[in-house]
């Protein structure tokens, strides 16, 4: 699939995804990599310039206007700064795309308060989003996008205007809608933390194209791209470079290495006999371990100390199981 605006500039080149039903699907990238354009493509708001678009089954671009209503209503939508209605109440909001469904006023408004419980704000139907803090907010829109019952809801950037403590609460209603309720999700975003948080499969996108996807543990533990690399680096926070690995340095004489901590790869285990075999001491100095989808990942950075042929051989040991040694990339 392609996006070219008029002047020439491509903003989606060639990029064919998959998004299985039921699941979270990332799409990450820096500014300007094309990732709202291609979530644009996704509701149908932009046609490719050749390709196509398929939404459970349906070629969006082969529809024309009239046809994408029905399919536009099974796609609900999370916006970066919300839009809400500032003129309307919370529950009039939730309210707005099911009377332009055509529900009925009772049976819409038993569906939205009942949506606006399921979001965690029952009994705020009568406040206005100013009255509102940012989470809340963004809770009205999350709730008007589910109240249509969708099977896609996609998320253009729905954490970036607000706090860590609140992304993280947002992030878990999220959970719980493709959990409990089995809305595929598509989230578009430029911070990595996010996807860890969240996502099943990602995407990695770059200049308009994917350079990289796979399933979120395996993008993370071991990442092909540079991009991607420079992603993952910014969410762990594990291995240290510029002005702490000199730090360090200037702290650790010895030889310092960073041994990763991945899932089903045993370093760490191999390490004692090594350095017992070879008479190294060692020390701690720095790392970051933590969990994506459940999972162990991160890294310990160590400080070799020894004889030098001995602590060659330690590294040599190591060698083959996906350590780096700091400072090196």
């Amino acid at each position: 699939m392609r996006k070219e605006f008029p002047g020439g500039a491509l903003a989606v080149d060639d990029v064919s995804l998959t998004v299985e039903a039921g699941t979270v699907f990332g799409v990450v990238g820096h500014s300007g990599a094309g990732k709202s354009t291609l979530l644009r493509l996704v509701n149908g708001l932009e046609e490719p310039t050749s390709g196509s678009v398929l939404v459970d089954g349906h070629d969006l671009a082969a529809l024309g206007e009239r046809g994408l209503r029905p399919v536009r209503r099974e796609i609900g939508m999370v916006f970066q700064q919300f839009n809400l209605f500032r003129s309307r109440t919370v529950l009039g909001n939730v309210l707005y795309p099911l009377r332009l469904a055509g529900l009925d006023r009772a049976t819409a408004r038993a569906r939205a308060e009942e949506t606006l419980e399921f979001v965690g704000l029952s009994g705020h139907g009568k406040r206005y989003p100013e009255q509102l803090s940012g989470g809340q907010r963004q809770r009205v829109g999350i709730a008007r996008a589910l109240a249509t019952r969708p099977k896609v809801l996609l998320c253009d950037e729905a954490t970036s205007a607000l706090d860590p403590q609140t992304t993280g609460e947002v992030l878990a209603l999220l959970r719980r809608v493709n959990r409990e309720l089995g809305v595929t999700i598509v989230l578009i975003t430029h911070e990595m933390e996010v996807v860890r948080g969240l996502c099943d499969r990602v995407a990695v996108m770059e200049d308009g194209r994917v350079v990289e996807t796979g399933e979120v543990y395996e993008v993370f533990a071991r990442p092909q791209h540079p991009t991607t690399a420079a992603l993952v680096r910014s969410a762990l926070h594990a291995e240290p470079d510029g002005e702490l690995l000199e730090r360090l340095r200037a702290r650790h004489p010895g030889r310092l290495v960073t041994v990763p901590v991945v899932d089903g790869v045993p370093v760490m285990e191999g390490l004692s006999p090594l350095l017992r075999e070879h008479g190294v001491d060692f020390a701690f100095v720095h790392g970051g371990v933590g969990e994506v989808r459940g999972r162990p990942l991160g890294s310990v950075t160590i400080e070799l100390r020894g004889e030098r042929a001995a602590v060659e051989a330690v590294e040599a040991g190591l060698a083959g199981s996906g350590r780096r040694k700091a400072g090196v990339r």
